[in-house]
């Protein structure tokens, strides 16, 4: 993704703070440093309709029902740290959503390659079939 267009998707993006568990103490009691990201993809302006697509079925398990991306961030004791973070992850996850996978091509087994695993199963059952010749089982009438 361009520097440009994550620019322009960033402004589309909304934040929200609220009161992080976790350590802290009493820091972490009485100041909201947990911070949320909402970015809504149907809405977004600065996405094509099959980028939108894209990402609604790689994301869709972080994603609500009328298509908002949530992240939050609640790492550090610092609500802009916490900021910051949440943005390069939602960043790198928009990156890693929006590449396109390479199509799968089929290739051919070698024949070589075929013969040789034949060759060897061969020589496998021979081997098994080597070991229940004139084994006698205890407690059975043959």
């Amino acid at each position: 993704m361009s520097q440009l267009k994550a620019s322009e998707i960033l402004k589309e993006v909304k934040y929200s703070s609220s009161r992080s568990g976790g350590k802290g103490g009493q820091h972490a009691n009485k100041t909201e440093t947990r911070v949320e990201l909402y970015f809504d993809v149907p809405a977004s302006a600065h996405l094509t309709d099959e980028e939108k697509e894209r990402l609604r079925k790689k994301l869709s398990g972080r994603m609500s029902r009328e298509g908002v991306l949530r992240l939050e961030a609640d790492d550090t004791r610092s609500q802009s740290m916490n900021k910051a973070l949440v943005t390069a992850r939602f960043l790198a996850l928009l990156e890693e959503a929006l590449k396109k996978e390479k199509p799968r091509r089929k290739t051919k087994i070698p024949r070589p390659a075929r013969e040789a695993r034949l060759k060897r199963k061969k020589m496998r059952g021979e081997i098994k079939k080597g070991r229940q010749q004139g084994r006698k089982f205890p407690g059975r009438d043959a």
